[in-house]
């Protein structure tokens, strides 16, 4: 693994938001000083109201509450809501803010993508679930069934991670945009509470006893773990024995990624791919099916989940020392990997990947298998489509100045 597991974790996972926001609710009402949470999407709405509701009442008595959302999934925060939460002492940041033509702009294209949560230092909450109610989507409108997603509540030594890797971004936004006012006083005490926060450091390698689940935080950003999530995924397939599966949304693997999980299946582990089965935005439903031929030809099977939307970016695989498994936020394409900042957890605990296993499983019952001979007979404007958006994607790629 590229990012060293540490044991001594406790891990509860999670499925959807109806199990996640409750579980958000509990411990933000348990806050004693600090609540920290970071989302793409924040819809004031449904579900999710509870959720920021006990956010305005851990700030009401005087726990120190900061939100970050990202400024394209989520954009402003409603008026009501800023009032609200100004009133209570809420404090929310909008990450990278950017509207109209301005999103044609490859610098816009990094987003904060990742979903974490953490209390006191003590606990935290990492996965694929933004704050959107399960029936809902803000394109396609009412679901008839929940959204396949998950995340993980976690104790132990990577909550750490979590605090250090949040307070270096809310501090490093403060910097911004006390500079932004022209605030040169403030961008200082700014510039030295990210310093205090230890922007610089990486993750910690503290010493405990031996015990309870093996975990790890592995981040993927722009400045020094721009490939970690990817390396980390390709090292756990070198390692895989008999069996992968993965279940992720916008599935659009770079040659590297591609040659891993082909060396996997040459050498006879069985991978299965549970994928996007509903169309939801044209490049990424599109051009993850121009890379179909080559891995069917592997033997490696695709499932496309048509129950509802996947937005899960989960992973189980059997390793030398256990079963490995991933939540958290990374997609397998692009702009995840190349772009955004993500993190997941990855985690070595038969029990735990026992669990997240015996969901995918269920979920695979709701899919349709996609098999090399109707692959190769869609109809030739399918064909088309899928190839144009794969070269729109490519191109998006050599635009920003990646290689994948």
């Amino acid at each position: 693994m590229q990012q060293a597991l540490r044991p001594d974790h406790e891990l509860t996972l999670l499925a959807g938001g109806v199990e996640l926001f409750p579980a958000l609710v509990a411990a933000i009402d348990a806050a004693r000083a600090e609540v920290m949470l970071e989302t793409y999407i924040l819809d004031f709405s449904r579900s999710v109201i509870p959720v920021v509701e006990a956010l305005e009442r851990a700030a009401a008595r005087h726990v120190t509450v900061r939100v970050v959302v990202d400024g394209v999934g989520t954009g402003d925060i409603p008026p009501e809501w800023q009032r609200r939460w100004a009133a209570a002492g809420v404090r929310w940041r909008v990450f990278n803010p950017v509207r109209g033509w301005r999103l044609l702009m490859p610098r816009t294209w990094r987003r904060l993508h990742r979903k974490l949560c953490v209390i006191d230092g003590e606990l935290a909450f990492c996965g694929g679930i933004n704050l959107l109610d399960d029936y809902w989507d803000p394109n396609h409108g009412e679901l008839t069934r929940p959204r396949l997603d998950f995340a993980v509540r976690v104790t132990g030594p990577l909550v750490a991670d979590v605090h250090d890797t949040m307070t270096r971004l809310w501090w490093r936004l403060q910097v911004a945009r006390e500079a932004r006012q022209r605030d040169l006083e403030g961008a200082l005490r700014a510039v030295r509470a990210a310093a205090r926060a230890g922007m610089d450091e990486g993750p910690h390698d503290s010493v405990m006893e031996q015990g309870g689940a093996v975990a790890a935080l592995v981040l993927r950003d722009n400045l020094r773990f721009r490939r970690r999530i990817e390396g980390t995924y390709r090292i756990a397939l070198a390692q895989a024995r008999s069996e992968v599966l993965i279940a992720n949304a916008y599935f659009i693997p770079g040659v590297q990624l591609q040659r891993a999980l082909l060396r996997a299946a040459r050498r006879g582990v069985k991978i299965t791919l549970l994928l996007q089965g509903r169309y939801e935005y044209f490049m990424p439903y599109h051009a993850s099916r121009a890379v179909y031929d080559q891995l069917l030809a592997a033997g490696i099977r695709i499932v496309e989940y048509e129950a509802s939307f996947l937005h899960a970016k989960v992973a189980v695989m059997d390793a030398p020392r256990g079963m490995l498994a991933t939540v958290g936020s990374s997609n397998l394409d692009p702009f995840s990997l190349l772009l955004a900042r993500e993190a997941n957890v990855f985690v070595r605990d038969d029990d735990f990947a026992g669990e997240l296993h015996a969901h995918l499983l269920r979920a695979l019952q709701h899919g349709r298998v996609v098999d090399m001979d109707s692959h190769r007979r869609r109809p030739w404007l399918t064909r088309v489509g899928n190839w144009v958006a794969y070269g729109l994607m490519r191109f998006a790629v050599l635009v920003s100045g990646k290689k994948y």
